[in-house]
C-alpha cells in the first residue's frame, strides 16, 4: 500500500541531490550598503519637506468626519 502512495505522489523526493554550485561565504557588503543609505537619505530629503502637507490633509479628514458624523446624529 506504501508504494501505490510513493508512486501516486512524485512531489516526494526519493534521494538527496546534492548541487555543484559551491557554498558562499557570508562577508559585509559595503557597496550595497552605500547604495542603500544613499537612496534612504535621498528619500528623507524628498519627503521631509512633505510632512506639513501630509499632516494638514490628514487633519482636513479628521475634521471633515467628525462634522459629518455630527450632522448624521
Amino acid at each position: 500500500m506504501s508504494e501505490s502512495i510513493e508512486r501516486q505522489d512524485p512531489s516526494v523526493p526519493r534521494k538527496v541531490l546534492r548541487t555543484v554550485t559551491p557554498r558562499s561565504k557570508a562577508r559585509p557588503d559595503a557597496e550595497v550598503d552605500s547604495i542603500g543609505r544613499a537612496i534612504f537619505l535621498g528619500l528623507v530629503i524628498l519627503l521631509i519637506p512633505l510632512l506639513p502637507f501630509v499632516g494638514i490633509v490628514w487633519g482636513l479628514s479628521k475634521v471633515l468626519d467628525f462634522l459629518a458624523r455630527q450632522r448624521g446624529e
